[in-house]
């Protein structure tokens, strides 16, 4: 398994709680995003330097309905000759592209998704107040319109066609699409321009760009004062172009940020304002929440404009014929017609042709691409019945044979399928929830202190270095260290660790969580796309927006559904109509004034209309979605679908050692004495010999003898902790020191030679060990501890034991991993009797050494050669090819970058207990989405059936074209609705997960 380039990473941590938490403002995210392809692997492996000229783009994508619209917008992408690999998120309306520059011009993609027929727009990342330039941007754009995968894939795939994209992911969940571009090739507007002209609405919500800003401004009241502040921004020093929208107040800025940094900029326009306009940075995230909510507001105007004509309908055709009068107006002839038809007619055309407008442009659009979707068999549904009631009136006026209509069923259907619409847009709007409330972590605004003052300013304009006051109560604004006061801080929302962290000078702070008690000034380190928040949201939008495996499926039968489906009908018309010609069923059973083609073609409309492609495409990326936010707010973070599907037939777990099972963090827990040397002279000479080296066993052996002495000057920090002992006086002057890799250290003290390691070191040096003093070091490695030998003037003088204790919760772990069926093995390369002991210990009974070079890695490949499914759970730079060979990798939150980098799951907490999260979670994912399709496939395997009227000579039970309406769009409500369960996930704790059983 090779691993993400989009990937956390978390820089080691010491072993005491507060620098574990405060260690996580070193989360990062890589920009570039790639999934692990055999094609993209032999382009980088066989092409030579033609794999590096490749481009990525990234885009959202509006109007996809289905899985169809997502594989007709890969499918065009793929054919365009250059591009080598194109993939589309239907759930998150993204796109990405990867194709050769050199072979195909970003135009030539451009047209190629325009053709393909949707709307699409770059996404793009917060803006940073940093000068750091990027040779490409990383744009965010909403994509309105997609209603399915195969919008998704249409609209990916216009996306990376076009010029300059080097990346292209669409999210149909969120309606977003994230592009990677050159902006020297193309611009946001002409991604932009590319999302609509493939039929769908796109905008740009946020980039990475370093030199633009997006403002709010409020004090524009009239043409002068636009004047005005035009007049400022065209004297400030720096800026090199404006747009003001004067409509909605938004000021779009870009500037030369080694000229003025962004801040400077709003302080130089309220300055030079007099205070007249007031600026707020506006972030994306804000802009996001209110895509979404303009959806649902449009969707749901557009329901209640279809009912308010809708029901004069049903009035005309139920109500009115039983009121005398209403019936003698409605009957009376005008023209060719009675008023009762004109008015039914006139009403339903506006529903069908202005109302129901979106529908003809998408299902044009999806057949423009070559594709079909949901879109097609509403607007065929919709069309048979309207154009089929008139010709029946026109038929009436010339022969005076008068059919009966069913314009009603045209106008219910469109407005069940608006009600569906907008229930489905609320409930995915749901299952982004998580993300919601990790963006709403994000500070507002923060105190910064400037010489002997403080002023509140915007939190995206903070910058590097600045000194910020934290009140209690409030939200840190920035990831940074503490510079004066002491307080504690819940860094729950981030770490997922509810003990509230003790907070003093230089201790580290990340940006989001809540400062508890006292006020706290800090120094800014990290801020914008750098912060730990930021880049754990990017990692979320990430995985949320990857697919996995089992979603290949639902996307193959959507892209052939709706050709079945139309095909089904044409059965169905054509049956019932042979069947009426041949006298298979009697004349009783067709309406009144009705033909067996208007009695065969209410069944054929009812079968259009309630096959829903829609169910297949959210099962996946719904339940992938709501279990990525989960996962993040319990302190696991997944890196995409691919991991929740592989982690949940773990059948292996291996677990390194050293920083995993055990704390890291080495102390002292026995020293004794084999000579006449008193204790304290022992430790005095011991420590001496080990404050030179920065092994972590001395670190542990100085500070045991330091507390020996000094208990209550006892400190948590090594380093202070040596300074702290040589200025106190009582250590030995040293010299000659030397660090025996492997063996030990040596140096002289009082020269005379002293000896500190293991029986290599001394059987080196011909230190003779007695039985009596191998019999206890034998013990000491029974125990789990590593027995340390001191000699001193070539005699062996006494025995320090070093134990790296285990984590509290890894015994209850691997138990609970055996109770999930679920098989531990420990593989390290420390002693085998030290091995054996923590093994037996923490209760693994399948222990493993550690052999090089192949190392762990090797053990993994020998335990998948039989399919198994193989987890790796480490922290170090020596776990990094094995969590790489595993088939999941789960990096320690406190592990090193190179570890996390290689890993699927990042464990935030650096806690074993989510090893047990991680991979329950993905199981109750995994079942949900097969639950899904449960329901996608049983609700047309059933309803198509009763909609053809296969039950209806038995029962005589047919489904107006309406109801079938109705059903078709509460099946993907109902999909979407299933995942949403997800939300009540609650992972398991060490009371309980003992009770977990095999499933």
């Amino acid at each position: 398994m090779a691993p993400s380039r989009r990937d956390l990473q978390l820089t080691p941590l010491s072993g005491d709680t507060d620098a574990e938490i405060g260690a996580m403002e070193e989360v990062r995210l890589l920009d570039s995003y790639d999934d692990n392809d055999d094609s993209l692997s032999k382009i980088e492996e066989g092409s030579g330097d033609s794999s590096s000229s490749l481009r990525k783009i990234q885009v959202g994508i509006t109007g996809m309905t289905c899985a169809a619209c997502s594989n007709s917008v890969e499918g065009a992408l793929m054919s365009v000759n250059g591009v080598f690999k194109a993939s589309v998120a239907l759930l998150q309306n993204r796109a990405d592209v990867l194709f050769d520059p050199n072979l195909v011009k970003e135009e030539d993609i451009k047209e190629a998704i325009e053709d393909a027929g949707f709307e699409a727009e770059i996404l793009a990342e917060p803006v940073t107040s940093g000068t750091k330039t990027h040779p490409t941007l990383v744009g965010q754009f909403t994509i309105g319109g997609m209603t399915c995968a195969a919008c998704v894939n249409s609209v990916e795939g216009i996306l990376r066609d076009l010029p300059g994209v080097k990346r292209a992911v669409v999210a149909l969940a969120t309606s977003l699409g994230e592009v990677e571009y050159d902006p020297n090739v193309i611009s946001k507007d002409d991604i932009v321009t590319a999302i609509e002209d493939a039929g769908f609405e796109g905008s740009l919500v946020q980039s990475n760009q370093q030199d633009k800003l997006l403002l709010r401004v409020d004090g524009v009241f009239n043409e002068l004062d636009a004047q005005v502040l035009e007049g400022i921004l065209t004297r400030l020093n720096g800026v090199r172009q404006f747009r003001l929208d004067r409509i909605t107040g938004e000021l779009e800025v870009v500037f030369d940020p080694e000229v003025v940094s962004s801040r400077s900029l709003v302080d130089g326009i309220q300055g030079e304002g007099y205070g007249k306009f007031k600026l707020r940075v506006m972030s994306p995230y804000e802009r996001l929440t209110s895509k979404d909510t303009g959806e649902a507001s449009n969707m749901f105007r557009r329901f209640i404009s279809s009912l308010s004509l809708s029901i004069p309908l049903f009035f005309i055709q139920v109500i009115c014929p039983h009121i005398a009068l209403f019936d003698t107006v409605l009957v009376w002839r005008c023209g060719p017609f009675m008023v009762g038809d004109w008015l039914k007619w006139a009403l339903v055309s506006v529903i069908q042709f202005v109302i129901g407008k979106r529908f003809y442009v998408a299902a044009w659009r999806a057949l423009r691409n070559g594709s079909t979707n949901m879109d097609v068999l509403v607007a065929l549904g919709t069309s048979a019945s309207y154009f089929y009631s008139v010709g029946a009136l026109l038929y009436g006026a010339v022969t005076g044979f008068w059919s009966p209509t069913y314009f009603d069923a045209s106008a219910m259907l469109i407005t069940f399928v608006l009600l569906g619409k907008y229930l489905e847009s609320l409930a995915k709007g749901k299952t982004s929830d998580a993300m919601k409330k990790l963006v709403q972590l994000t500070p507002a605004t923060a105190i910064l202190i400037e010489g002997k003052g403080e002023r509140e300013i915007d939190a995206l304009l903070i910058q590097p270095g600045d000194s910020l006051k934290v009140l209690p109560g409030g939200k840190i604004p920035a990831d940074g260290v503490v510079v004066w006061g002491s307080s504690y801080v819940n860094e729950s929302m981030v770490t997922g660790e509810s003990v509230p962290v003790s907070k003093e000078v230089d201790s580290p702070v990340i940006g989001g969580t809540i400062n508890m008690h006292g006020v706290l000034h800090i120094k800014a380190t990290k801020v914008g796309s750098d912060a730990v928040l930021s880049q754990i949201i990017s990692l979320v939008e990430t995985a949320q927006m990857s697919k996995a495996p089992i979603q290949k499926f639902a996307d193959y039968v959507a892209s052939i559904f709706v050709p079945v489906v139309i095909t089904l009908a044409l059965f169905t018309l054509v049956g019932w109509s042979i069947g009426g010609a041949v006298g298979a069923y009697p004349d009783e059973w067709l309406p009144q004034n009705g033909t067996h083609f208007v009695f065969s073609l209410m069944f054929s409309i009812s079968v259009v209309v309630i096959a829903c492609p829609c169910a297949l495409g959210l099962a996946t990326p719904t339940a992938v979605m709501v279990a990525t936010g989960v996962g993040a707010t319990n302190g696991v973070l997944i890196k995409g679908g691919d991991a929740l599907e592989k982690a949940h037939k773990v059948k292996y777990v291996i677990f390194d050692k050293t920083g995993t099972l055990t704390q890291g963090k080495a102390t002292v827990t026995t020293a004794k004495v084999f000579s006449e040397m008193d204790r304290g002279e022992f430790l005095t000479l011991v420590a001496s010999a080990e404050a030179s080296s920065e092994h972590p066993l001395a670190k542990a052996i100085v500070e045991y003898a330091r507390h020996f002495h000094f208990f209550e000057e006892s400190s948590e920090d090594g380093e202070t902790n040596n300074k702290a002992s040589q200025n106190a006086g009582w250590l030995l002057d040293t010299s000659d020191f030397s660090a025996l890799p492997g063996k030990g250290i040596q140096c002289l003290v009082n020269n005379k030679l002293i000896l500190v390691g293991n029986r290599k070191l001394m059987s080196e040096n011909s230190i003779t060990i007695p039985d009596h003093v191998e019999k206890f070091v034998e013990e000491l490695e029974e125990s789990a501890k590593t027995g340390v030998i001191v000699a001193y003037s070539g005699q062996l003088v006494g025995v320090v034991g070093v134990a790296d204790p285990l984590k509290r919760e890894a015994n209850v772990v691997v138990e609970g991993l055996l109770r999930m069926g679920v098989r531990p093995i420990m593989v390290t390369g420390d002693n085998w009797r030290t091995a054996r002991a923590v093994a037996k210990e923490v209760g693994i009974e399948d222990v493993r050494a550690e052999v090089m070079p192949a190392g762990k890695a090797e053990v993994i490949r020998s335990l998948q050669k039989d399919g198994s499914t193989v987890a790796m759970v480490g922290d170090g730079i020596n776990d990094s090819p094995a969590l790489a060979a595993a088939d999941v990798g789960m990096a320690i939150g406190a592990g090193t970058d190179v570890a996390i980098e290689a890993a699927d799951y990042v464990l935030m907490r650096n806690n074993l207990e989510d090893v047990i999260t991680a991979i329950d979670l993905s199981r109750k994912t995994l079942t949900r989405i097969r639950l899904n399709y449960v329901f996608a496939m049983a609700y047309n395997v059933v309803s198509i059936p009763i909609a053809a009227g296969v039950f209806f000579p038995i029962l005589r039970v047919q489904l107006p074209p309406w109801a079938a309406g109705a059903c078709m769009a509460l099946s993907s409500v109902s999909v979407v609705c299933s995942s949403l369960l997800l939300r009540r996930y609650k992972k398991p704790r060490l009371t309980t997960i003992l009770e977990i059983t095999k499933e």
